[in-house]
């Protein structure tokens, strides 16, 4: 049976992302869970995020990790002023008229906080790492990038890019245990500062697939091209949800621990709407003929016009302001991208470059 993928977004999510509290007493988190308002503001990010994808590539499947791109963006926040931090977050989604910028950040606290402290019996790393050369970084921003986010600073030297590239390649092939390999090569545009943010998850599915019923089986890359792949294959009761209305298909498959996938599979010609996410914790178990293709996906995407798109404009400007990063420094953003990897190893790595700003004539 051929499964033809025209578009697929994946979600990687705790299970109890939506209820969890930190177990830990000791941790200086509140016990409040202040990501559970997070969530539907992250989840409406991604769809929108995933839409502007799909429309700027229709003929290509879609894999990404939009949880790494709006946690990098407040992030950098942190750093930002005036109208600028003001148009991140709100494009981020936040209604700063029923949030505060604290709010924000102490509720990513805890989403990063209980993202690394997932499931022993799972796999899973995340983290980010601020490259800077000759900055003078404010010692405030320093500090609330370490204290929110756990990132750290680290001084580089960008103008022998042969040299620090090599350095970068082989920090982000260690973190994603050999999944993103070369990710910089050849020169690049002059930089001063990078934010690097990762995200490596392995985990063992709940209900294995049994090797022996894995067969070559056709795969859509698009409509025009069609490669054969190794097409694991599972019957039995599945939670499943084919949605007339919306309209896709959604199914959902646990790991072992306490972390659930799902595959969101739109109608050719259709896009998903974050409407899905009141449905997937209540979806039925039904019986399916489940065919899941053991492929790798990998690429680049450039968010400077997707970003744009969706009203966060003025990083890759001279109007940004970045006043909160270093003194005497005018930044702006130059490019913004995210890598990705599949299958049961999910790596991302966004990468954000600024370089500094030059008043216009």
């Amino acid at each position: 049976m051929p499964l033809a993928l025209y578009t697929c977004l994946l979600t990687l999510s705790i299970s109890g992302l939506w209820t969890v509290q930190a177990q830990d007493p000791d941790a200086a988190i509140s016990m409040e869970s202040p990501h559970r308002g997070l969530a539907p503001i992250n989840v409406d990010f991604a769809f929108s995020l995933y839409k502007h994808l799909v429309a700027s590539g229709p003929d290509k499947n879609t894999f990404i990790s939009p949880v790494s791109v709006s946690m990098a963006l407040a992030m950098l926040c942190l750093g930002a002023g005036g109208h600028t931090r003001t148009q991140v977050l709100q494009g981020l989604g936040f209604n700063l008229t029923e949030i505060s910028e604290g709010e924000i950040h102490r509720s990513f606290q805890h989403l990063h906080h209980l993202l690394r402290e997932a499931d022993p019996s799972l796999e899973m790393a995340m983290g980010s790492t601020l490259l800077h050369h000759n900055l003078e970084l404010l010692h405030s921003f320093l500090e609330d990038i370490k204290r929110y986010y756990g990132s750290e600073a680290l001084a580089v030297d960008f103008q022998d890019w042969a040299t620090t590239s090599r350095q970068i390649n082989e920090y982000i092939k260690n973190k994603t245990q050999g999944k993103i390999a070369d990710m910089f090569s050849g020169p690049q545009s002059p930089a001063v500062l990078a934010l690097l943010n990762y995200i490596f998850f392995k985990g063992t599915w709940a209900q294995p697939f049994d090797p022996e019923r894995t067969v070559e089986e056709n795969f859509h890359v698009n409509e025009t091209t069609t490669v054969k792949v190794p097409m694991m294959f599972q019957l039995g009761a599945i939670k499943h949800l084919p949605d007339p209305e919306l309209p896709c298909q959604v199914v959902q498959l646990d790991y072992r621990g306490n972390q659930t996938i799902f595959f969101v599979l739109p109608e050719p010609g259709a896009r998903p709407s974050p409407e899905i996410s009141n449905l997937i914790r209540l979806l039925p178990s039904s019986q399916v003929h489940l065919y899941i293709p053991k492929v790798s996906i990998s690429g680049t995407y450039d968010l400077r016009g997707v970003l744009a798109d969706m009203g966060i404009e003025d990083l890759f400007t001279n109007h940004a302001n970045f006043s909160g990063i270093s003194h005497g420094e005018q930044l702006k953003l130059s490019k913004v991208n995210p890598l990705k990897g599949s299958q049961n190893q999910l790596s991302f790595f966004l990468a954000m470059a600024a370089s500094q700003s030059h008043s216009e004539p």
